[in-house]
Formats: C-alpha cells, sequence, structure tokens
C-alpha cells in the first residue's frame, strides 16, 4: 500500500496484492517472461506499471507477476471485479506467448533448482543480496504466491490494537485461505506448503521470520527494539553494503510497515479468482474489527498471548486446514466461542459466520464466494479431492489446468 498523504485510520483503507504465476498453455510449466509483458504495456522493463486506481508489478522470480490495488482503496467492495479486469488484460496479452496466469499458493511441479530466474531490471540489486545470502532457488522463494492484506494505522494506540488482533487471527487464517497441497508433483500432506517450506527459507538467519506469528510489541519503539534492531544484527555481517537494512527485510506472517502507516498480512495463499481472495479477506477484516472493538475479549487479554502459544494452533491448522483440531479453550474464548472447549478450525470459523461475518458483509457475491469455501473445504483440500487418489503428473496437470480456467473465467473451484 503506497504511503498515504495523510494518516488513514484504522480500516478506513485497505491495499490489496495478489500474486499470478505465468505458465505455458500447453504444459503449465512457468514461463519466465514477466519482464516482456510489463514492457508490453509500458514500453520499458518497469517494476511497476499504473493502471488507473490498479498496478501491475515485478516480484523476485520472473515467472511471477502482482496486481494491485494503486494505493489504498477506500472498500474492499468492488475490489473482486477490478482485478478480474486485470487478469483478463494480462491473459491478452499472454496469448502471444502460448501462455496464461495461474493461481493457487505454488505451482504443483515446478523446480525451483533447475528454472528459477530472476527478475533482472529495476532493484536487481536487492535480488541478487537474498539470493546470495539464501540461494533463492528452493520452493520456499521460487514458489509461493500469496495475497497481501495491508491495513493503516494512524498512531502508536491505533498500531497496538491492531497488532493484537491480527496476531491472535494469523492461527485461523490457513484454514480459509490454504491452496498449496502440492509440490515436485507430489501431495505433501499439509494443508499449505506453501508455509510450511516459508518458515525454512532464511533458517540462516531465524530472527529474520521468527515464529511467523509475530512477538508481542505493541509500539513502534518497542518494535524497533525487539525485532528490527535484532534483525539488522543479524544480517549485517551478510549484508556488509546494507542492501537489505529497511523494513521488508522482516518476513514475519504479519509485518509492521511504520514507513507506510500499515501492517501487511502475508500468510494468505492466493485463491483460484479473485472473487475468492476478496472473500477471504472480507472474513479477516470483519473479524479483526470486532476484536479491535472488543466484542469478545479485552485488548489486554489479547496482548497476553504469547507467539509460541499462538504458533502450535497456526502450525496445526497449516497442516490439516479446516480440520485442525482447536484444543485450547482460551483461544476460542477470544472469538466468543463457548461451546465446548474444543472445536475443528472448519467449526470456528463457521461460529464467525454465524455470529459477525453474515449481517457485516454486505456485498452478496462476497458473501456466497465466502459460504462456498465453509462448505466446499479449502481450495488445497479441494485439489486433493480432484485427484480422486491418482497423483500422477499428468492428472495433477489436467487439475490445474481447471485451475486457470477459474482464473479466466472468475469462478471457484469445485472437484
Amino acid at each position: 500500500m503506497s504511503k498515504p498523504r495523510k494518516p488513514l485510520h484504522l480500516f478506513e483503507a485497505y491495499g490489496v496484492e495478489m500474486e499470478y504465476m505465468i505458465v505455458k498453455n500447453d504444459t503449465l510449466e512457468i514461463l519466465p517472461i514477466t519482464d516482456k509483458v510489463i514492457y508490453d504495456v509500458a514500453g520499458q522493463f518497469d517494476s511497476d506499471v499504473e493502471l488507473g486506481d490498479m498496478a501491475w508489478s515485478n516480484e523476485l522470480v520472473l515467472h511471477v507477476i502482482e496486481l494491485k490495488t494503486n494505493g489504498p482503496a477506500v472498500s474492499l467492495e468492488g475490489l473482486s471485479g477490478k482485478f478480474q479486469v486485470q487478469v483478463a488484460h494480462i491473459n491478452q496479452l499472454l496469448e502471444k506467448y502460448n501462455a496464461r496466469l495461474l493461481g493457487s499458493g505454488a505451482h504443483p511441479f515446478m523446480d525451483p533448482f533447475r528454472e528459477m530466474c530472476l527478475w533482472p531490471h529495476d532493484y536487481n540489486q536487492i535480488y541478487e543480496a537474498y539470493n546470495k545470502i539464501f540461494d533463492c532457488r528452493g520452493h520456499g522463494w521460487a514458489n509461493l504466491q500469496s495475497t497481501h492484506l495491508n491495513l493503516p494505522f494512524a498512531n502508536d494506540d491505533e498500531f497496538g490494537k491492531l497488532h493484537a488482533a491480527i496476531r491472535v487471527l494469523l492461527p485461523l487464517i490457513p484454514a480459509l485461505s490454504a491452496s498449496s497441497p502440492i509440490l515436485d508433483n507430489r501431495v505433501s500432506g499439509f494443508a499449505d506448503t506453501r508455509l510450511e517450506v516459508y518458515q525454512s527459507n532464511q533458517k540462516q538467519i531465524p530472527s529474520i521470520a521468527g515464529k511467523v506469528i509475530p512477538e508481542r510489541v505493541f509500539s513502534k519503539a518497542e518494535y524497533e527494539q525487539k525485532i528490527f534492531k535484532r534483525i539488522y544484527a543479524d544480517i549485517a555481517p551478510y549484508d556488509e553494503d546494507e542492501i537489505l537494512r529497511d523494513q521488508f527485510l522482516n518476513s514475519r506472517g504479519a509485518i509492521a510497515r511504520f514507513d507506510r502507516g500499515a501492517i501487511e498480512i502475508r500468510i494468505i495463499d492466493i485463491q483460484e479468482c479473485p472473487q475468492a481472495d476478496i472473500a477471504v479477506l472480507n472474513a479477516v477484516v470483519e473479524t479483526l474489527k470486532k476484536l479491535v472493538a472488543e466484542k469478545w475479549t479485552s485488548l489486554e487479554e489479547q496482548k497476553k498471548w504469547h507467539e509460541n502459544d499462538l504458533a502450535e494452533i497456526f502450525w496445526n491448522v497449516v497442516k490439516h486446514g479446516q480440520q485442525a483440531e482447536i484444543r485450547n479453550a482460551g483461544y476460542l474464548q477470544l472469538f466468543g466461542y463457548d461451546k465446548a472447549g474444543s472445536c475443528t478450525a472448519s467449526e470456528l470459523w463457521q461460529h464467525l459466520y454465524d455470529s459477525v461475518l453474515v449481517s457485516t458483509i454486505t456485498d452478496e457475491n462476497t458473501k456466497a464466494a465466502l459460504t462456498f469455501i465453509l462448505q466446499n473445504d479449502t481450495l488445497s483440500a479441494r485439489i486433493v479431492k480432484a485427484l480422486k487418489g491418482n497423483a500422477s503428473a499428468e492428472n495433477i496437470k489436467n487439475v490445474y489446468a481447471q485451475l486457470t480456467d477459474c482464473l479466466k473465467n472468475g469462478k471457484q473451484f469445485l472437484a
């Protein structure tokens, strides 16, 4: 989300970014031509292309293109249609390359050690620095596509409230958004394999990602002292020119961008079409609003939760998706769930839908898309179900070809 001219208060605006893979029409192999697509529109190899209230940009690797709101959007309503228009525009440009866009959180059979190509143009020195230190050929760098949600705060007080709420909600999000069940032509056994590999992509410097769930810090000064200062000190021996000494180095599941006045949520796997992504984002936002308003529990109670306890729930959901059993009664009480001392992630989201989302999400298409996910499980589970027990390379390719059609047509996927 671009830096606003004046501070934006909680939930006054939203910055949304969606990352898509470019793949060959016939084989679905990745095609590293993002720079060519941008050149076709901009007439030069820019890192960003502005198209009114939308924009495109490059990513670390050359087969991924990012679509985003061009600055903060005042509402999530209507964004799915705007993103769908951009998808159609890019797909049209890709026709001459015999290529198309593919959604989902990870490519099912890309070999990142053989096929990875870094963006070679603007800001390449940053990507080369990452590559030199971490070797970006692994799945955790070269094969992970997400939807980022940027939420603004105007001051320290608002930052503390928002960060507290986001921290406690993060463990539940993959139960809606997991879409990466396959890597290397194999069903991984994880609902969200993208996050499973994400946690170890910078293992040389563990402080960069931490526990993925951020620490209990609720002011800018505290964040600087406990997170940024430690990250910058740990990266220093590897980054003598200080190319990576910036807030973007932080790789937690939600990162504070004080330069933008926003917190960016980064753990959301991209879905099969923008309508599904916007449905997930609406569920996240409306639940966060209630947490910030202390509907179920106080701010002080939210702040008490240690990242280790939240991470335990988070990685369980990353593994099992909607079927993850949540047995921490205290955690359930954060969301007003008092039917029993345990429930599945699916049951908790259904509780949130019935008690909050059904009345606060006003767009009927968005509500229908979210209901579809709750009733039919995550995209990850639907992909596995569509394989019908046959995880052959050809069958995997056939299922993901259907996902390219879902993206093209703006339709959710059902096995």
